[in-house]
């Protein structure tokens, strides 16, 4: 391997490495020991998912961090950022393979050997020596990465569940060998009964074949069935980097050229024909077409896409030709961002998982001590060589840790990718543990609640104007500015008239007042009422009521004037959320109390609190007042989660106990939130509050039942209630059901989004500036 350069000591350097050969959370521990031991370094090590999380400076390598986990006894390798998910499935499909094949070879082998030593009357003269052929290649064969791993633990003065498996089966065999080779129990008209509990019997002609043949057996079967679990609880992920493109119709020249994906580059345009993915985000240039954005927004109805709307990567074409031209490539795409989010949350770590690993890292030397005092007490007791090590065996079994390792990472490997195909993004597992305790959730109003679309809800024309030749104005001169307002007049008045808008000359920006232009030779003002109360023009008695009623439920206004004349007053207004009313509706289900949180007026504020159900309005609320009222909550006892999206957001978003930025938003509030909503819907929010606390309810169940088993199997067993055998059986099952338990979140949690399809802008924008609320991607 080559090495890399050591970080500066004011660096900090982020190293994925890939591990092989972990069997357990204890190994997951000892690993993390040995790289925390080097100076500077803070490792995570995850049992589930084959991966090491390591933050790094100074001078060290990842070539000394490799050596570390290799002295550790376990192979690591740092992937090519290119090849990396190729080589973690690469290596997990060896791993599988392998596991198979032991799994069939052994389980014809050992079901045999555990018939006949459980059936009297299929004992055969000498059918111990038959069992004992049969046996052999099981525990010396079969169980060969057992034994390795466990000599390589014994070198390195360590102890894992391999220590266990192999003590024990080794036990078993050996003791059988012993007595039927020195004993009686080689004799011919041996019979061999199969009992629940143990009972003080003749050491000498006591064997116990099946114990290690069937126990070998369930430990592989656990394993294959552990591997292919994880896989599975895997999958949402695999799905996500499974829904890029491999190829795209590059356009040059005026031809479509045929090149990989990767290749494209920002600028390049591109087709994509009706059935294809759109190969990465970009902006339709020409054509129209239904997306299908499903896999990655959660939205199950298709999005609409016509010139100048936002597309993303992956999403499919339901009908039509589209052109679109490259914006965003590689690692910088939403699902690019989206799964090395998905992936940075399934590699952390919540508390209680922090707890499993320390318990997993302990429980293993304990648990020898308790085999070996219970060698001691029934031997003491007079029970006899083989109880004594039919008790101690049991206990060696019983307790093997597989489920206290396994209880947390695979539930949040299926919790966050089931999220994720939701459309919602967690940051990490302490986002979970968060979720349980919010009480309050302060929901901003612009582009959250509402859609942060200003829309033409009123035209008041002055008496004796027509009301469409004052739209064709107002619109040609809106339609020179870029600013909200203006550009909502100008949809309006594209939608009232199909004619073509007069030529516009002229046209001077007034800040903070409106514009002017020139049409036909006459000047015409668009803007606010003291606009024309400047330049002296009246204000007729017809626009008073509507201007009154405006103002009362905070509307926005805009006056016309043209050639010193008032000629009509337009009313505007935010456009509220279809779903937010339910939405709203659903967190109180859920235990929780909207506060709306907004910069605008308590007018606006109130209209908007009455129409979705908010009782509680914080109204003209400046970024640094929002952080303030967060707190204030937060000092009356409240846990706090906020949800935002603009710039004005982010401090807010950072003050509460829980960040939630809706993916239409900024990089800045983006980055200040734990969870992104892709879905530029408030119902997400809700989806997002129901998995993280079911993944927390099924990480509570699963570590509850790993560490009750534990408490009361190793108690049955050191007393001799517990069979060897069944005691391997019963703890392959544990881990197994902890595993099955974890996989039911891929499938219990569905969206609650309603209503026509939502269409969400692309997830990252320029720091500073907000995606258009009318950009219509996927």
């Amino acid at each position: 391997m080559t090495a890399t350069l050591p970080a500066t000591a004011a660096e900090t350097v982020e190293t994925e490495l890939l591990v092989e050969g972990m069997t357990c959370g204890a190994c997951a521990a000892r690993i993390e020991r040995k790289l925390r031991k080097l100076d500077g370094v803070q490792a995570n090590v995850n049992y589930a998912t084959g991966r090491a999380a390591v933050v790094h400076g100074g001078t060290v390598t990842v070539d000394d961090l490799v050596a570390a986990v290799e002295r550790a006894g376990y192979r690591a390798w740092q992937p090519d950022p290119a090849t990396r998910d190729d080589e973690a499935e690469a290596a997990h499909e060896r791993d599988l393979a392998a596991l198979g094949q032991q799994l069939i070879a052994c389980g014809a082998l050992a079901a045999p050997v555990i018939v006949l030593s459980m059936v009297p009357a299929l004992q055969f003269p000498l059918w111990q020596w038959t069992a004992l052929g049969l046996t052999t290649p099981v525990v010396l064969w079969g169980a060969l990465p057992i034994h390795r791993a466990a000599l390589a633990n014994l070198r390195h003065a360590a102890a894992t569940m391999d220590t266990l498996v192999s003590l024990g089966t080794l036990a078993a065999f050996l003791w059988s060998v012993y007595a039927m080779v020195f004993g009686t129990a080689g004799l011919p008209g041996l019979t061999h009964s199969f009992e629940l509990t143990l009972a003080p019997a003749d050491a000498a002609g006591q064997i116990y074949l099946e114990v290690a043949a069937g126990v070998t057996t369930f430990v592989l079967a656990g394993r294959y069935l552990e591997a292919r679990a994880r896989r599975r609880s895997g999958s949402a992920l695999r799905g996500l980097l499974a829904l890029a493109a491999t190829d795209a119709r590059v356009l040059r020249d005026g031809r479509e050229h045929l090149v990989p994906a990767d290749r494209l580059a920002v600028g390049d345009t591109f087709v994509v024909r009706p059935g294809e993915k759109v190969a990465t985000d970009g902006v339709v240039v020409d054509g129209s077409c239904a997306l299908d954005t499903s896999a990655i927004t959660g939205e199950p109805a298709p999005a609409d896409v016509a010139p100048g709307d936002d597309v993303i990567g992956g999403c499919v074409a339901l009908g039509g030709r589209l052109v679109v031209r490259a914006t965003r490539v590689g690692a910088d795409t939403q699902l690019a961002q989206t799964a090395a989010l998905v992936e940075r949350a399934q590699n952390g770590k919540a508390a209680v998982q922090r707890l499993a690993d320390r318990v997993c890292g302990e429980f293993v030397p304990v648990v020898l001590m308790l085999a070996a005092a219970t060698w001691g007490f029934w031997t003491g007791a007079g029970a006899g060589a083989a109880t004594a090590l039919a008790a101690a065996t049991a206990v060696l079994i019983v307790a093997c840790p597989c489920a206290l390792g396994l209880a947390t990472p695979t539930a949040l490997l299926v919790g966050t990718g089931r999220a994720a195909q939701l459309g919602v993004l967690v940051t990490g597992p302490a986002v979970l543990e968060s979720t349980r305790r919010i009480d309050t959730i302060v929901l901003d109003k612009t582009g959250t609640v509402t859609t942060g679309e200003m829309t033409v809800t009123d035209v008041v024309a002055a008496d004796g104007t027509n009301v469409d030749e004052v739209l064709v104005v107002a619109g040609a001169l809106a339609g020179t500015s870029t600013h909200p307002v203006a550009q909502a007049v100008a949809r309006h008045a594209a939608g009232s008239d199909g004619r073509t808008g007069p030529e516009v000359r002229d046209v001077v920006s007034l800040d903070g007042l409106g514009m002017r232009g020139v049409i036909d030779g006459e000047e015409v003002l668009l803007g606010r009422l003291s606009l024309l109360q400047q330049r002296g023009i009246p204000i007729p008695d017809t626009f008073a009521e509507p201007l009154t009623e405006a103002a009362a439920k905070g509307r926005t206004t805009v006056a016309v004037a043209r050639a010193d004349r008032a000629t009509a007053v337009l009313v505007l207004s935010d456009t509220i959320r279809p779903t937010s009313a339910d939405a709203i509706a659903e967190l109180r289900r859920l235990g929780l109390e909207p506060v709306l949180l907004t910069g605008d007026g308590v007018g606006a504020a109130r209209a908007v609190a009455d129409t979705v159900g908010i009782t509680t309005v914080l109204a003209d609320a400046l970024p640094t007042d929002k952080v303030d009222h967060i707190a204030r909550l937060q000092a009356e006892g409240r846990v706090v989660a906020m949800v935002g999206d603009g710039i004005n957001d982010a401090a807010a978003l950072a003050q509460a106990d829980l960040g939630i930025a809706m993916g239409t938003g900024t990089d800045i509030a983006i980055s200040a939130a734990d969870i992104t909503l892709v879905r530029a819907d408030l119902t997400a929010a809700v989806d997002a509050v129901t998995i993280s606390r079911r993944t927390l309810t099924v990480i509570k169940a699963n570590l509850t039942w790993a560490f009750g088993y534990n408490i009361l199997a190793l108690p049955v067993a050191a007393a001799g209630m517990l069979h060897p055998m069944l005691a391997g059986a019963a703890m392959v099952a544990s881990s197994v059901l902890v595993v099955t338990n974890s996989l039911r979140l891929g499938g219990r949690v569905r969206t609650r989004g309603r209503g026509a399809a939502v269409r969400p802008a692309p997830l990252s924008h320029a720091a500073g500036e907000s995606a258009p609320a009318s950009s219509g991607g996927c």
